[in-house]
């Protein structure tokens, strides 16, 4: 007989992937420390299909306001879908389990929350296969024990965002700092032409400048402020 090998073997499932956002966020924060951090569903959905063709990427979170971006993307690459959750995402995404248990062989829920058992239950004595992916230190242990496999979350899956500083935009001073600026060129200004200065006391004992120091000094070229930074770069905002 050949001898075959693993990759000689098609793997025909489909597979549906529900995503509790809010578990999967609190988790990872959690581990990390740092509530920037987020997935990468670029890494993370290939693994968790292996080779295996995907049916629906459903992305259920509390509350209506969802980042745009992630939206896009998840429907761009994959194409999923985000879909608001009035209160906790565990009902909502039950319910999309059970309509989707006909239509496909493996159902992969993103949480450790054991509220999820009796789902992960039911759904295998309909012949589903129903597989965990979760944040192991956050996983409920009868969680792991009852579903079929459970793929462990790790730092490799996710990335920590780093967002722009409030005093830069594009490389360039904000607005702010361009007003300190203008202001520090300003007071320099009156400085040099002698403005805002206070006479010192044996100024003020001296006698007044005859005809000719007037002329003299208006005659002369005042001294000119150049600014630290040009001032080209703020014409663009």
């Amino acid at each position: 007989m050949p001898e075959y090998k693993p990759e000689d073997v098609i793997i025909s499932q489909t597979v549906a992937i529900l995503i509790d956002g809010n578990n999967i966020e609190r988790s990872i924060h959690e581990i990390t420390n740092d509530a920037n951090t987020m997935l990468n569903f670029d890494r993370l959905i290939p693994k968790l299909l292996d080779n295996r063709g995907l049916n629906r990427l459903i992305y259920f979170r509390e509350g209506k306001q969802i980042s745009q971006k992630l939206r896009d993307r998840l429907h761009e690459f994959f194409p999923g879908s985000v879909r608001p959750c009035h209160k906790s995402a565990d009902i909502p995404l039950s319910i999309t389990a059970m309509q989707l248990a006909s239509k496909v062989d493996t159902i992969v829920i993103m949480s450790g929350d054991s509220d999820y058992i009796e789902l992960v239950r039911h759904l295998k004595s309909e012949g589903v296969r129903v597989e965990i992916a979760s944040v192991d230190a956050t996983t409920a242990s009868i969680i792991k024990e009852e579903c079929d496999h459970h793929y462990r979350i790790s730092e490799d899956d996710w990335f920590t965002y780093a967002p722009k500083q409030s005093g830069q935009s594009n490389g360039k001073p904000s607005g702010k700092r361009r007003s300190g600026k203008k202001s520090q060129a300003a007071a320099n200004q009156k400085q040099d032409n002698g403005e805002g200065k206070q006479a010192a006391p044996d100024e003020e004992k001296q006698p007044k400048s005859n005809k000719s120091d007037i002329i003299a000094s208006i005659t002369e070229p005042s001294q000119k402020y150049e600014p630290e930074y040009p001032q080209s770069q703020y014409l663009e905002n």
